[in-house]
């Protein structure tokens, strides 16, 4: 696959700079020019395959974090003398940090350079993780998740940034890339959890520790980016990948003309695209945090072993693994979002009504069925991409978008846990849940449609 990104991405640079005079100027000569290294080519395919290879192990970490402690969240209610209350805020704490943290990302990319951050946000995930189970109580349990979601955060906000950089050509399918080992990600955490735990010698301490390690593989491929700061620049023009002031050739004169000025920060509030799109993410963050962090032990007060209910989770997870590659190269084909996002709603809907109705007897297509309509998370990431025409646009966009749409989740998550403890049964908190897909449902056909946050922005 990388390979593949690697030989596309060389007949993407090769026909932009045909048709584009500035690009011609400003491009790297041909292997055997004089004054450059023959190995230019192979440079720059190298550093395409590491960072797709970078996104691929930084997605992979960007939900075990939230969907080990959900698999074993009544052992860790219990060790930690939790009540459903306060379960119900662990389970609101990642919404919280993403929006506290994430609007934080691209600032600290024009300082840093995406890069930099990215990378620093793995080891930030790597020392959660590593601490959490062993900081003793439940305020320090908090305090280091919320480092990992830290990291996380600024991780979510950066991708689509970094993938409309380094392939502005590809960003439904690199968007896939991305959307489908995140969601590959979420499911081993839920499905292996347990079972890993289990092989530790039954205590949830070590079981959740493990998934440190997989931070830490994440932290290597980015080390070569950190240097790299030309991605916090907001022009639509895009160096070939790997490229940093250090490494890439002079800018010409006639390139250096014809390069566009730096834009100046959009009035993002005026865009109601952008609104429409940062209440249509926090709806659908609310959904997936409720599903993350409770889904599991819906089905184990039905009577489902944790093993079983532990997998159960893991289908939901997993289904977003072909989907999340598939829906967005379909979005970015249609002028419209909109039918998708009616669709991922039905099957929402569908999936709630079983649960409600027979949690235990259906669980398994509950579980397809809530998969699916999950993956409205991918095809708001595209739409964050293909609703802002620059880099500067997506990032403002980004930001904007995943910040004010995790404040809107928040209180969804604690909210169930209250309704839960408070009724002694799921039928309010399943309740809550159908009612919030409606609006999810009309705002996300609202911000599918063919227009730009520039354009509405400028008015």
């Amino acid at each position: 696959m990388m390979g593949l990104m690697a030989s596309e991405e060389t007949r993407t640079l090769n026909s932009t700079t045909v048709s584009n005079p500035a690009a011609r100027d400003a491009r790297a000569p041909e292997p055997g020019e004089s004054g450059q290294p023959s190995d230019t080519r192979a440079w720059t395919a190298w550093t395409t395959r590491l960072l797709v290879l970078g996104i691929v192990l930084a997605a992979l970490n960007l939900r075990p974090a939230i969907t080990s402690l959900g698999a074993l969240l009544e052992e860790v209610r219990d060790g930690l003398g939790m009540s459903g209350s306060v379960a119900g805020l662990l389970t609101s704490v990642p919404p919280l940090c993403f929006a506290v943290f994430g609007v934080t990302a691209p600032r600290l990319a024009r300082r840093f350079g995406p890069g930099a951050v990215v990378c620093a946000g793995m080891a930030a995930i790597t020392a959660g993780l590593l601490i959490r189970p062993f900081a003793g109580g439940t305020a320090g349990f908090l305090a280091a998740t919320a480092l990992a979601l830290m990291g996380i955060a600024v991780s979510n906000v950066l991708m689509p940034v970094i993938v409309k950089r380094w392939f502005p050509e590809r960003v439904g399918s690199m968007t896939g890339v991305y959307s489908m080992a995140l969601a590959f990600g979420t499911s081993i955490a839920a499905a292996a959890t347990v079972p890993v735990t289990n092989a530790l010698g039954g205590d949830w301490q070590p079981g959740l520790a493990v998934w440190a390690a997989l931070g830490a593989a994440a932290v290597l491929p980015w080390i070569p980016f950190v240097k790299d700061r030309g991605a916090a620049s907001a022009s639509p023009s895009v160096p070939a990948p790997g490229g940093d002031a250090s490494t890439a050739p002079a800018e010409s004169a006639a390139a250096a003309k014809n390069r566009p000025a730096e834009q100046p920060a959009l009035r993002i509030t005026r865009s109601r695209t952008a609104w429409a799109l940062a209440v249509f993410f926090g709806l659908q963050a609310t959904a997936a945090y409720i599903t993350m962090g409770w889904m599991a032990q819906i089905f184990r007060d039905a009577g489902v072993a944790a093993g079983t209910a532990g997998l159960l989770l893991a289908v939901t997870m997993v289904m977003g693994v072909p989907l999340a590659f598939v829906i967005p190269r379909v979005a970015t084909r249609l002028p419209n979002q909109g039918p998708i996002v009616l669709v991922l709603g039905v099957c929402g809907l569908a999936g709630y009504a079983g649960l409600y109705f027979a949690p235990a007897g259906g669980a398994w297509a509950w579980a397809l069925l809530l998969g699916v309509s999950n993956c409205a998370f991918p095809l708001a990431l595209t739409m964050v991409g293909m609703r802002a025409r620059t880099g500067a646009g997506v990032a403002q966009l980004s930001a904007f978008a995943q910040s004010t749409g995790y404040l809107i989740s928040i209180p969804g998550p604690l909210l169930v846990g209250v309704l839960y403890q408070h009724s002694g049964g799921w039928g309010l908190p399943i309740a809550l849940m159908s009612a919030l897909m409606v609006p999810q449902m009309v705002v996300g056909v609202l911000a599918g449609r063919n227009r730009t946050v520039e354009e509405e922005a400028a008015r």
